[in-house]
């Protein structure tokens, strides 16, 4: 047993979910910011300078919020229901590189805390995951609404799944392999994934848009139907975990996008530039989170615009036109492969 390697294997699964968290807490900042220049209002202005004490103001609040449980529900699964919701959305990210390998004492530490052949195929199911904590919401809170609200989320999910994971394959396709440490290298070595699979990368994110229940997929808030969905009896901090979830879940699918369509962690230009190599180096963690950053803003940008989509509407647009365009981008990738020699 390498103890060395369990301990450096602890250390980065502790940075991660550490970053993880408090990426969560300022990404709703940086909504609440965003979303109030798009509407030309102020924003959080009271807590702290700038306002920049509001996601520790708003975590006060959620833990000293009364907890309150439903008499007739099952409260176990009740209980269980916001971890299992979280749990992925923590751990999905450990396949991600941030940068190339460090020397620390001598020792080589890699940025990232696994490097999998089948890393895709682990994103695909530990994505999966997160349907079962919906479910087991609305079914153990013993509310008809929060069970019409379980099975309506988890329908989504399931549907879009299918598109995202459609949308995986070109990258695997062009990079031969599954590993998103290849995927990221390859880009480095021709170009970023997002010019020829400009396509597979629409696809990836308007179904990442349904996957983490964003405007317009937003079906757990459609209040006006639904009474708030699955979490319509939680309260307190269960109910912020679930929030956790769907901000983190963020994070992770864009830092995902990144990595498949827009080089991970490599600066345009950078084989070709031995300058841009060197600062690749030092400032790869940086390149990741501004794309991941810019991504987000894209995912707030399209809550501020657009409207809710009714649900039937969201289904079919899914089953009849997502679908079968991620079907039609696999074969056409496939196919110019074959043609063009590999």
């Amino acid at each position: 047993m390498d103890v060395a390697l369990i301990l450096e294997w602890t250390i980065k699964s502790l940075i991660l979910v550490f970053v993880l968290l408090t990426g969560f807490a300022y990404l709703t900042f940086y909504e609440r910011k965003a979303l109030a220049r798009i509407q030309v209002r102020v924003g959080p202005n009271r807590a702290g300078p700038g306002g920049w004490l509001q996601p520790v103001a708003d975590g006060v609040k959620l833990i000293m919020k009364e907890e309150l449980i439903p008499d007739k529900a099952d409260k176990l699964l009740f209980l269980a229901a916001p971890v299992i919701t979280t749990i992925p959305s923590l751990i999905i990210m450990a396949v991600v590189p941030w940068g190339e390998p460090i020397t620390i004492f001598g020792r080589e530490v890699p940025l990232y805390i696994m490097n999998v052949d089948v890393a895709v195929l682990y994103l695909v199911a530990v994505a999966s995951i997160a349907v079962y904590g919906i479910v087991l919401a609305g079914w153990s809170s013993n509310n008809k609404y929060a069970t019409m609200g379980g099975l309506r989320s988890s329908a989504q999910m399931i549907s879009y799944e299918l598109a995202l994971g459609l949308s995986f394959v070109g990258p695997i396709l062009l990079a031969s392999s599954m590993s998103l440490v290849d995927i990221v290298n390859a880009q480095g070595e021709t170009t970023w994934y997002v010019f020829p699979q400009i396509i597979a990368f629409l696809v990836f994110l308007i179904a990442t848009l349904a996957e983490v229940n964003r405007a317009p997929f937003d079906m757990p808030e459609a209040e006006q139907e639904l009474v708030a969905g699955y979490h319509v009896e939680y309260s307190g901090m269960k109910f912020a975990l679930f929030y956790m979830a769907e901000y983190i879940k963020m994070i992770a699918v864009c830092g995902i996008g990144a990595t498949l369509f827009l080089g991970g962690y490599k600066i345009p230009f950078s084989s070709f530039v031995p300058f841009l190599a060197t600062l690749e180096h030092w400032l790869g963690p940086l390149v990741l989170l501004v794309k991941i950053l810019i991504l987000l803003f894209g995912m707030i940008w399209v809550r501020a615009t657009l409207p809710r989509l009714r649900y039937d509407r969201l289904m079919a647009f899914g089953w009849k036109i997502l679908l079968p365009v991620a079907l039609a981008n696999v074969f056409l990738t496939a196919v110019a492969i074959v043609l063009l020699g590999g």
